[in-house]
């Protein structure tokens, strides 16, 4: 199992709702909004990168509101 965190920048208008429509992707596990450089910090779970690549370039990425993202794959 591969573990990531996914750091967002959202337009401020659509933060809400950029956090609403994550929650309902398979393979996250956490959301949160979040104070300081970025928006909103979600954690997935994937059985691959494949997979975390698919998450993040199908589903996260193409949700209104999404500015750009940064991708922390953890190591342990």
């Amino acid at each position: 199992m591969i573990k990531a965190y996914v750091l967002i920048n959202s337009e401020t208008a659509y933060t809400y709702q950029v956090v609403e429509k994550i929650k309902g992707i398979s393979g996250v596990v956490e959301i949160h909004e979040v104070l300081g450089p970025y928006d909103i910090v979600a954690e997935v779970e994937a059985a691959d990168i494949d997979s975390i690549l698919h998450i993040l370039r199908q589903e996260i990425r193409v949700i209104l509101g999404v500015r750009n993202t940064v991708t922390c794959i953890t190591t342990d």
